[in-house]
């Protein structure tokens, strides 16, 4: 439950209007492709971590098969990419706040969800599995709920608002009325919606039986969210033109409160932004959590400062908790100085790293199988279907659409912040490393 409703976030409760803005109607075929894609990144990871059962995961592999720099770059980026995310939670919360409040500044209520997110993970483990339990209880089931409504809103209608039929899915310029380029910008968006999907690779190390819990877990997961997005969305874009859920310039609702606005039925959409509140706390909760670990590994491996690994009497690792707490500030500090444009800051940095996190995933998995069949090893139990040509067409694919977030002029930005990050993290390494070696 945990690891389904920690998936499940602002991609698909407010991100997804991004892509409707860009792909319309079209948009339910992008979350179909895109979940192709995130089965293959993670069928590509169990067939490497049931080899490599090993606390750590795709960080530790891609340093076994890429090299430390690929190992340190990896790990790296991806709680970076994992602490901006938290922020952009946070700042979800804050807008969904707004459909309340709309006058109400946004920094204030994103201020006081950080600091709820951060009493809670400061506490004992046992609280923290509690309150997420409930947080992903809460969002799961509402989808469930959401997609039942709208469908009998669909086909026969609800007290107080007739039948909408599916005619939403072609009226308004067609089913993709901006083109296959609408379509292939969409996918940037559909993507951020799949990401953290490759965290079931990271319980291999305390799985009892890796080969036949990993590859299940993988393919259950993203099976189980590409039937939640899918249907979700197409609910979405059924009963409402896409017209109204697009939001091009700045995000300033979720697109699942305004499917009960617009069929005239208040309550509901009250209830449902409730819903997608607790859907964001969730998601920078469980966020918060893994960064903190993930940090506490870094540490144990001497790749982050030794303090990082300190931990309470609680067994808590603070020290990794206020760093990994960067973003809750960053988030404060961008929802202070630019409202309508601070979420989308957050997300296009998200989203540059983690595609750069997945193109490294697949070439450590093209090592991986080069390396062991140079080595005459055995091929792993579990393998990806039709690699490398799956895995191939799907780094060409993820590198195409790192290159248009270059043509969707919100997400420019993130260049400019990725492409220094990674000189910065390639220069620590270096530092790092010859100290290492200096010592030996």
């Amino acid at each position: 439950m945990i690891g389904l409703g920690g998936a499940i976030g602002t991609g698909l409760f407010l991100g997804s209007s991004l892509a409707i803005s860009q792909a319309g109607p079209a948009t339910i075929v992008a979350y179909i492709i895109c979940a192709g894609v995130a089965l293959v990144i993670g069928w590509s990871l169990a067939e490497m971590v049931v080899v490599h059962p090993e606390a750590g995961a795709f960080g530790v592999i891609a340093h076994r098969y890429l090299g430390p720099w690929a190992g340190f770059v990896v790990r790296w980026t991806y709680w970076t990419i994992q602490v901006i995310a938290i922020g952009g939670e946070v700042i979800a919360a804050g807008i969904y706040v707004q459909f309340w409040w709309p006058s109400l500044p946004l920094w204030l209520p994103v201020t006081v969800f950080s600091a709820v997110v951060l009493v809670v993970n400061t506490a004992a483990v046992k609280l923290f599995g509690e309150v997420e339990y409930w947080f992903a209880m809460i969002k799961v089931v509402a989808i469930i709920v959401f997609i039942l409504l709208g469908v009998l809103l669909v086909t026969v209608g609800l007290p107080g608002a007739g039948a909408t039929g599916v005619s939403n899915l072609t009226a308004h310029g067609g089913f993709l009325p901006n083109g296959m380029s609408g379509l292939f910008l969409a996918m940037v968006f559909v993507l951020f919606s799949y990401i953290g999907t490759e965290v079931v690779s990271v319980t291999a190390a305390e799985s009892e039986n890796p080969v036949r819990d990993i590859p299940r877990a993988a393919h259950r997961m993203v099976t189980r969210l590409a039937l939640f997005y899918v249907l979700a969305i197409a609910i979405v874009l059924t009963v409402v033109p896409w017209t109204t859920t697009a939001q091009g310039g700045s995000v300033t609702e979720s697109p699942f409160v305004s499917v009960f606005s617009a069929a005239g039925i208040p309550a509901a959409a009250t209830v449902m932004n409730f819903v997608v509140l607790t859907a964001a706390l969730s998601s920078a909760n469980t966020n918060l959590y893994l960064t903190t670990r993930m940090m506490h590994s870094l540490a144990a491996n001497r790749y982050a400062p030794a303090w990082t690994g300190r931990l309470s009497a609680a067994g808590v690792p603070r020290n990794a908790l206020a760093l990994s707490a960067l973003g809750l500030a960053l988030a404060a500090v961008v929802s202070a100085a630019s409202e309508s444009e601070a979420y989308l800051a957050l997300f296009g940095v998200s989203v540059f790293g983690a595609l750069v996190v997945w193109l490294l995933i697949l070439l450590t998995h093209h090592a991986f199988r080069r390396t062991r069949a140079a080595q005459g090893l055995p091929p792993s139990p579990v393998r990806l279907w039709g690699a490398p040509v799956t895995s191939g067409l799907v780094m060409i694919f993820l590198a195409a659409v790192l290159v248009s977030t270059l043509f969707i002029e919100s997400l420019r930005p993130a260049w400019w912040a990725g492409v220094p990050f990674f000189v910065i993290v390639s220069l620590a390494y270096a530092v790092i490393s010859r100290r290492s070696r200096s010592t030996v």
